[in-house]
């Protein structure tokens, strides 16, 4: 056997487990989602193998199109929040010493060893009318207040759930800066905003983009979070997918919403890669 041959034999041996995975775990089941949006829906539920182009004409349907507006929206909010309070907190990390850091880095990542729903019930006892929150409203006069079951306590919820996910790679990005351009940028006499805003912020671009993206695409299609602190009253794309499956049982047409899904995803991945490319 040639070297040549033993590399390429050695490689398919260590890369045909991750390939099985990809395979039977992701391509099988695309593959079925995408045949299954071109069929019509039974009677009673499940698939009439007849085609049709139908459940993709429903996807343009105003109530349809509404639902995934909101979706974009609070998922955007909870995504424009996650940024504006995880940068400065990835950058309050990465100058911290060492020892700091490693204990700041487990403070932020401590509310995943936590189970998620048990973590989203907490919320539901903050926020409630006789929840802590508006206790201590209360005892200065004020309140109480509806901090339940709105759009509000939706994107509180995503933002929660999904912060860290900014802050990691934010601090990633940012911890590898070499602090002598900060340096040279200070001895030029530039001000700290401006190295911040000429030197760090066009560094971390990449950083921002990929944060950015881990917090909009679970927000996205997130439906336990508007189904428990929403109380189901603003509807985002997952809980619609998820009706369609399990309610409904329109397999064809929850398909054909969960592709549109995956597209929208996909958009968002092809310029996350785009940016990083350019940066």
């Amino acid at each position: 056997m040639s070297l040549s041959r033993g590399r390429r034999l050695g490689a398919f041996v260590f890369l045909a487990p991750g390939l099985a995975y990809l395979v039977v775990l992701l391509l099988v089941p695309l593959a079925l989602v995408l045949s299954y949006t071109v069929f019509q829906r039974g009677r009673f539920g499940g698939v009439i193998y007849e085609f049709t182009w139908e459940n993709f004409e429903r996807l343009f349907d105003s109530l349809y199109l509404r639902v995934l507006v909101d979706s974009l929206e609070m998922a955007g909010l909870a995504t424009l929040i996650a940024l504006l309070l995880g940068y400065p907190t990835a950058y309050l990390i990465a100058r911290l010493p060492r020892k700091w850091k490693t204990i700041a880095l487990v403070a932020i990542v401590l509310p995943f060893w936590t189970n998620f729903i048990i973590r989203v019930y907490a919320w539901i006892i903050l926020l409630s009318p006789e929840g802590l929150i508006n206790g201590w409203l209360q005892a200065f006069g004020l309140g109480p207040y509806e901090l339940l079951y709105n759009r509000g306590a939706i994107v509180l919820g995503l933002l929660y759930s999904y912060l860290p996910l900014m802050v990691l790679p934010l601090y990633a990005s940012i911890e590898k800066l070499d602090p002598q351009l900060r340096e040279a940028s200070a001895n030029l006499g530039a001000s700290a905003f401006t190295t911040f805003r000429k030197v760090t912020l066009p560094l971390t671009v990449p950083g921002v983009f990929t944060g950015c993206l881990f917090v909009f695409v679970p927000s996205f299609g997130n439906f336990v979070i508007p189904e428990m602190l929403g109380g189901g009253k603003s509807a985002m794309v997952g809980n619609l997918i998820r009706t369609e499956f399990l309610s409904a049982r329109d397999w064809p047409f929850g398909s054909a919403l969960a592709l549109a899904l995956i597209a929208v995803l996909l958009v968002l991945l092809v310029v996350q890669a785009w940016v990083t490319r350019r940066a």
